[in-house]
């Protein structure tokens, strides 16, 4: 494996850098930055000056608009972006617009291209992933999804309950994970739907209030009742749900790990630039032991991090599944870049409670990272049962 970037790479890596750092961190202090994250309005504007940048939906395909790029461009450029935790959202690569498009890109015809990625590709539109549902429906357990869809004419009818859907108020396009039963009553496995948005029978009743605050739309539990879709709404083949949510799954887990990479970066250089010019005791911070050693500790989980992302994008680039190196890279940096919020926090004391500075969102932005797409306990578990086998 080579570790050097391409100059292509190491390039576009410059320009979202310099892209992030002048033109998205001034509107981190924006006041349509609210606790159920960034306004459309906000968001609207921000996207508007990827697109100017040339830096829009860089993970979709150029046929559809965007710029094509394989698992490592990606590495280096979602890190980049994630130095703001608004810069994913204005480069249109911020879950789960992100994995959505990779999902649609990979599964979908020709027509739901048309109808559903090229909207979402441009950054006209915004998109929901309705799988995850409340007790004691799916949730780091899939097979026990309740929401049910049935044959109905040529269509189908959907009824249930989702929640934690992230982005679901306002979002224009949705893909819905339910169990398929066939004329007879039989299960015949999950599928997905596709549904433009908003829809009859689909309701967002309420937006719940969360730790986090970064995802355009929040997060909210959505009622499903009675919900028609034609037949040429399904997403693939039928019964073929949870093959296709691995499809998204797998490198959404990676996207993840990339765009937290570049907040944790974020809040170790403020931390180590407070530690240089705060004094205490007679002496800079940094040069107390207690400090130096965990802007240390923080060099090093970052560092393996980046590597533990960079090989999982290298397998996905010689086109392998990559189902179990995504599962490490994810354990491996939503505990590492949670450390290395967590003693940033430490290092610049009562600074670190205020929001004076990006370290307070981005330590509660990294303590969801644990959880989402499948918490680390489910993932070790996972590895186990590989070790197993073995």
């Amino acid at each position: 494996m080579d570790f050097e970037p391409t100059a292509e790479q190491q390039e576009l890596k410059a320009r979202v850098e310099s892209f992030v750092r002048d033109k998205v961190i001034p509107f981190e202090s924006d006041p349509r930055r609210t606790a159920h994250g960034p306004t459309d309005d906000l968001r609207d504007e921000l996207v508007a000056l990827a697109k100017a940048e040339g830096l829009l939906s860089p993970h979709v395909s150029e046929g559809w608009g965007g710029m094509g790029a394989g698992h490592m461009t990606k590495a280096v450029m979602f890190e980049a972006s994630g130095y703001s935790m608004l810069g994913p959202i204005t480069m249109n690569i911020a879950a789960p617009d992100e994995g959505n498009m990779h999902l649609l890109d990979e599964v979908a015809t020709e027509a739901q291209k048309e109808r559903y990625l090229k909207p979402l590709a441009a950054g006209e539109a915004r998109s929901v992933f309705l799988m995850t549902e409340p007790s004691p429906g799916a949730g780091s357990d899939p097979g026990a999804m309740l929401t049910e869809a049935r044959p109905d004419g040529n269509g189908w009818t959907i009824s249930g309950r989702k929640w934690l859907i992230t982005g679901a108020e306002g979002a224009k396009i949705g893909i819905v994970m339910a169990r398929t039963f066939d004329e007879a009553g039989e299960d015949i496995g999950a599928s997905m739907f596709m549904t433009p948005l908003p829809a009859e029978g689909l309701r967002v009743s309420r937006v719940l209030d969360t730790m986090d605050s970064s995802f355009t739309g929040g997060h909210a539990e959505v009622e499903l009742d009675g919900l028609k879709v034609d037949g040429d709404a399904v997403l693939g083949e039928v019964g073929k749900g949870f093959r296709y949510a691995q499809v998204r799954l797998a490198p959404a887990r990676l996207t993840h790990c990339m765009r937290w990479l570049g907040a944790a970066q974020r809040a170790h250089d403020i931390a180590c630039g407070y530690a240089r010019e705060r004094e205490s005791f007679g002496t800079k911070l940094i040069d107390h032991e207690g400090v130096g050693f965990m802007l240390a500790d923080n060099e090093m989980d970052i560092h393996m991090s980046r590597l533990a992302v960079w090989h999982c994008a290298w397998v996905l680039d010689q086109g392998e599944r990559g189902g179990r190196e995504s599962s490490m890279a994810k354990v491996i940096c939503s505990e590492a870049l949670y450390r290395v919020a967590d003693r940033c926090l430490q290092v610049l004391g009562g600074m670190g409670m205020t929001r004076d500075t990006e370290v307070e969102r981005i330590f509660r932005e990294l303590r969801g990272f644990r959880i989402y797409d499948g918490p680390s306990e489910v993932h070790r578990w996972s590895l186990a049962k590989q070790i197993k086998r073995r």
